[in-house]
């Protein structure tokens, strides 16, 4: 059965997911530039018929009208009039009551100018980005198709409105599309009668062309407000992320693989709130150095402070046994020695395990080689365990090891006793090391529990045979995981792989 794939996001990356709530300012920019363009269309549409009104107006009651015909220069007042309109930057035409064109001036299609040079940063960032925006916007031209057909002359609606008497106006688009012109006609009187309707048109280029460099210039502010928020953002999510992991760096080496407290967090000086998770870090650290000072001196103090105790109750079960005493009692005296003898080689052991831990603080680290150690410790075991036999192998090359040689010794011997305690005796224990510094001890016996293996080195931990008398604490198997510790390399236990005993691995790496 899968697990379930978990993505982690880093604090980076939350920050910018936030940032992604100014994702919709550039939709709404465009959303406003297309407000203030309708806007311009309506007052470009009213500013058209006031055009097309005043256009009428001059030529009210003027019956010369009615004999202009296209390409025939008009006359007198209507020429000038004429003329003077057809300087202005739209197209006018003027046609009869019968739909007949009978004048037309201007153009629809401006000069094209040369583009202005850019006024400060934000138009060469806006110019910049032009060929991004080229994609997204239909820019106006004016190579457009402007002619008049006879179906936007006779059937067009705003001319019908005007010869009716009413202003009329329309929005259409050139014969090729590429334009959107805007037509608006007036009816020209004279007396109570319409004669004829002029009719004003001007394309949306100026608007257009103004509202896609507002598009340009929002898109270049939109992207230059995004590049300087996330940089700040980046910058402020990577020294929140640093001083995160200098707190959790500090807070893992605070503390060592036995879970002594080895350095104080200094607390952070800052004001917010990790300033003061750091300094309660801090104190809590400090709290539990004094704690577990405490707590290594205890040892020492109820071994010294049971020691006289021990030895009152001890002298008093000698004096007993120099007096006589009935057989009943006598079995009572002796539980009591056994017991008394139990207790005592439990204080020696907290003692024995307290000035170790305090050596190993202390010792300095030498260079030696680790055959020579080996080789002296095993030589000694055949008086020290009678009933078991020991096969040290060791290389032909000299095993350079940095440490204290009289530590790794105290090892060696803590891991032959283990041994020699579970060992079945159909074998000898094989102590061996090889070139790498990776050192062996292996006995047959009893296989550990399947939970023992990773728990074996800790403190307090022990797994003994039903019948053995001695007392242990669990502590032999913990001095030899400091002193590996304290040779650089790391100690294991684990089954052997056809389950007749079990091998005990002591890795510390050779200089």
């Amino acid at each position: 059965m899968g697990f379930p794939l978990k993505v982690r996001f880093g604090l980076r990356a939350k920050v910018a997911l936030v940032a992604l709530v100014l994702a919709p300012i550039p939709w709404l920019g465009y959303r406003y530039v297309k407000e203030t363009e309708a806007v311009l269309r309506e007052g470009q549409e009213q500013a058209l018929v006031g055009t097309a009104r005043a256009v009428a107006t001059a030529l009210h009651e003027r019956p010369e009208l009615l004999d202009l015909r296209p390409g025939v220069a008009a006359s007198g007042e209507v020429e000038r009039i004429l003329k003077s309109l057809g300087r202005a930057d739209l197209r006018i035409w003027i046609v009869d009551r019968q739909e007949r064109l009978l004048a037309i001036t201007g153009d629809l299609r401006k000069k094209t100018t040369a583009e202005r040079p850019p006024g400060d940063a934000l138009d060469v960032l806006a110019r910049a980005l032009r060929p991004l925006t080229e994609l997204l916007l239909e820019r106006p031209t004016e190579d457009f198709d402007d002619a008049l057909p006879e179906s936007q002359i006779s059937g067009a609606g705003e001319v019908r409105s005007a010869l009716q008497g009413m202003a009329g106006r329309r929005w259409r688009n050139s014969t090729d599309a590429r334009a959107v012109i805007l037509s608006a006609a007036h009816p020209i009187w004279s007396g109570d009668e319409v004669v004829g309707a002029v009719v004003v048109e001007e394309t949306t280029n100026a608007i257009r062309s103004l509202s896609d460099r507002t598009v340009e210039k929002v898109a270049a502010v939109t992207l230059l407000v995004f590049a300087l928020g996330a940089v700040v953002l980046l910058a402020f999510a990577s020294r929140l992320s640093l001083r995160l992991r200098r707190l959790r760096d500090e807070a893992e080496q605070a503390i060592d693989s036995q879970g002594r407290v080895k350095k104080l967090i200094a607390g952070s000086s800052s004001g917010d709130e990790l300033g003061d998770l750091s300094r309660s870090f801090s104190t809590a650290l400090e709290r539990l150095a004094q704690y577990n000072a405490y707590l290594e001196k205890l040892g020492g103090r109820l071994s010294h402070e049971l020691r006289t105790p021990v030895t009152v109750v001890r002298s008093s079960l000698e004096n007993l046994k120099m007096v006589a005493l009935p057989e009943e009692a006598r079995v009572y005296t002796e539980r009591a020695s056994e017991g008394l003898a139990r207790l005592d080689a439990i204080l020696t052991r907290m003692s024995e395990a307290t000035r170790l831990e305090s050596l190993v603080r202390e010792s300095q680290r030498e260079r030696f080689d680790a055959r020579e150690v080996l080789r002296g410790c095993v030589s000694g075991y055949a008086s020290v365990f009678p009933h078991v036999k020991f096969a040290l192998s060791v290389p032909d090359k000299p095993v350079s090891l940095r440490g204290a040689p009289d530590l790794y010794a105290q090892m060696l011997d803590k891991l032959a006793a283990n041994a020699a305690d579970f060992s079945s005796r159909e074998e000898p224990v094989r102590i061996r090391l090889d070139e790498k510094g990776t050192l062996t001890v292996s006995n047959s016996g009893p296989l550990l529990p399947a939970e023992m293996p990773g728990r074996l080195f800790e403190s307090m931990v022990s797994v003994r045979p039903d019948g053995v008398a001695e007392s242990h604490l669990g502590l032999g198997l913990y001095m030899v995981r400091l002193i590996a510790e304290f040779h650089g390399g790391s100690a294991r236990a684990a089954n052997r792989e056809d389950a007749s005993g079990v091998v005990m691995r002591v890795e510390c790496p050779t200089q």
